[in-house]
């Protein structure tokens, strides 16, 4: 009996190693911009299922895969350690060997690579150059002599990939087109999407700093990067006000104003702070702040459509 709790428990500790490894506070990054670019598509076009969830799967796949490229090189390079906040540890803490993070790293975008074979042939052979051009932008966040995560620019190239060209795809491959709506809708994800890597650059300033890195947070300080984190915030409320009364957006886009309480909470929660493991729950709010938005505009825009 005691032999078979035993082998239970390490089988649930070997299934969170891999979980934890795979970072799914970060994956709604990835979830929101498939959903909602589908959900706009949905409007005018019936949703082509298999295209939605091989796209969708792709881009958990390649988030994925991103955070354990993530992993493995800040390990490499000596950045990780047993103490690191905000990392799946896998390495560090449970003794996975590097190689197989890595190579596990490139599995997960094989996988994806399939899937997005699979949607280019059935829509654009363009999808496929985009779609390669957003997995090296995952590899070479951290990968490759000079990280992107290391430079003043992962913010805007996370938000620009992650936000507004996998809005993008996802609506293309459903309409065949790219609309101005599918655009400006695109905007306020890629920023909130943006201020979960600022959120990430905050709370690891200073050990940032002491490895040479240069974020943005680094270069205009913690204080001035918190309010920078509220301006991302504000300007993704004030755009849905925009697009309400400048375009044909429809005003039951006021609903992502419900996720508000979120993004308050995460500007709060960094205040005053300068321990890592403090500004956890903000970092998390941060991330909750993207989901909730993302999906209640998904919501606001379905409602829409029958009213």
């Amino acid at each position: 009996m005691k032999a078979q709790t035993s082998s239970v428990i390490q089988a649930d500790k070997g299934w969170r190693i891999w979980w934890q490894l795979a970072r799914p506070h970060t994956l709604t990054a990835a979830f929101v911009p498939v959903f909602l670019g589908t959900a706009l598509a949905a409007k005018d076009h019936a949703v082509h299922i298999p295209l939605f969830l091989a796209m969708m799967i792709a881009s958990l796949l390649i988030q994925a895969a991103t955070n354990m490229f993530n992993e493995y090189f800040d390990f490499a390079r000596g950045l990780d350690h047993e103490e690191s906040v905000g990392i799946g540890g896998a390495i560090v803490r449970n003794g996975v060997k590097p190689k197989t993070v890595l190579n596990l790293a490139f599995i997960l975008f094989g996988i994806a690579l399939l899937l997005g074979v699979y949607i280019s042939l059935s829509t654009s052979l363009w999808i496929a150059v985009i779609g390669f051009v957003c997995m090296l932008v995952g590899y070479f966040y951290t990968g490759g002599p000079r990280p992107i995560a290391y430079s003043p620019f992962g913010e805007f190239m996370s938000g620009f990939f992650m936000g507004f060209v996998i809005i993008q795809i996802a609506y293309f491959i459903q309409t065949a087109t790219i609309s101005q709506q599918s655009v400006l809708i695109s905007i306020p994800i890629s920023v909130l999407i943006g201020s979960i890597m600022l959120s990430n650059n905050i709370r690891d300033l200073d050990d940032d700093k002491e490895s040479g890195r240069r974020t943005i947070a680094i270069l205009i300080g913690r204080n001035n990067a918190i309010k920078l984190l509220a301006t991302m915030f504000a300007f993704s409320y004030v755009w849905i006000i925009f697009m309400t009364i400048f375009t044909e957006a429809p005003y039951w886009l006021f609903i992502t104003f419900l996720s508000l309480p979120k993004a308050i909470e995460a500007v709060k929660g960094f205040m005053g702070k300068t321990e890592p493991l403090e500004m956890m729950p903000a970092m998390v709010a941060t991330a909750k702040t993207n989901t909730f938005y993302g999906l209640l505009m998904s919501v606001g825009l379905i409602i829409s459509f029958f009213i």
